[in-house]
């Protein structure tokens, strides 16, 4: 008797655990007022420099950081040179807009197991908070805080190639560089259709939601069309033809790549919370039957254990 009830005490203890596990949420910060870098005892910041900054550039990025010349000898510090920006960015964006000098920098941050992504961005016009976070996601960042800064305005394209080498920094691991350009690709694909559409924060929440219906399978070109049809209709976006063969494309490409779909997950369920907190109207309902269905086969489970 005792161990019956001792074995389903710690069946309840296991399922409360996982229950919490499920509820992960992260916030990314929207256009870039909390840009500063923190030093904390134990958690070197990683951060990787624009190769090409100007010494008034740099100390302007130091700024912004938070950060002083005598602080960097605390952080570990590397640079993205304008040749790495051109070997993963030239499949997708002509050279007038990559340029000729690396400028960008990224400074990432270990944070607690399970919260998330948390992007910040100061001078940064073109990609937004989401259109990082997804990325980073696809990369296989998780548990990170991430500030992304130009010294003046600029599209902030190349960080993601800064972010995901302090990130491999600061885990010793290093990624794949088949997953970088499916990383690069995606946020490409998301920024273009968003600006091209007008809805930045719909077509990365879209983006986030294909990636979660599609992540571990191998859907053929007509599910895949399919799905991309629910989705735009899911966040009330239209999209021509060739911007859905741009998506179908995509997926296709991430498809074939050894991702982390349980990362690329949690962090659509944080992107679909911002969505709301912002007061867009997202369908979303397909996610919360799932969650339903998980809830429902762990309760029959448990009720199962107790008729034994």
């Amino acid at each position: 008797m005792k161990k019956g009830f001792f074995r389903r005490g710690m069946v309840l203890l296991l399922a409360a655990v996982m229950v919490m596990g499920m509820s992960v949420s992260a916030f990314a910060a929207d256009g870039g007022n909390a840009t500063q870098v923190t030093i904390a005892d134990g958690d070197t910041p990683y951060i990787s420099f624009g190769a090409d900054l100007r010494a008034d550039e740099k100390a302007k990025v130091l700024e912004l950081f938070g950060l002083t010349e005598a602080d960097l000898e605390k952080c570990n510090v590397n640079t993205v040179t304008n040749a790495e920006e051109h070997q993963y960015l030239d499949a997708y964006i002509t050279n007038d807009h990559i340029g000729s000098r690396a400028l960008s920098s990224v400074a990432v941050m270990k944070a607690k197991k399970g919260s998330g992504i948390t992007v910040t961005t100061k001078n940064i016009n073109y990609c937004t908070t989401s259109m990082y976070e997804n990325a980073l996601a696809t990369a296989g960042v998780k548990d990170a805080n991430v500030v992304v800064v130009g010294p003046f305005d600029m599209s902030g394209t190349a960080a993601l190639i800064g972010a995901v080498k302090a990130y491999s920094g600061m885990t010793g691991e290093a990624v794949d560089t088949d997953v970088i350009d499916g990383a690069i690709n995606e946020m490409v694909v998301t920024g273009e259709i968003g600006d091209e559409t007008g809805k930045t924060d719909e077509i990365a929440g879209m983006v986030a939601y294909l990636k979660d219906q599609v992540g571990g399978k191998n859907l053929s070109d007509s599910e895949l069309a399919d799905a991309i049809d629910q989705a735009s209709e899911k966040f009330n976006v239209s999209l021509t033809q060739d911007q859905i063969d741009q998506l179908k494309e995509l997926l296709k490409k991430l498809q074939g790549l050894d991702l982390n779909w349980n990362n690329i997950r949690d962090q659509a369920e944080n992107l679909y919370g911002k969505l709301k907190d912002m007061g867009l109207k997202v369908d979303t309902s397909a996610l919360t039957q799932q969650a339903q269905g998980f809830f429902a086969k762990l309760i029959a489970f448990i009720k199962s254990l107790f008729n034994r």
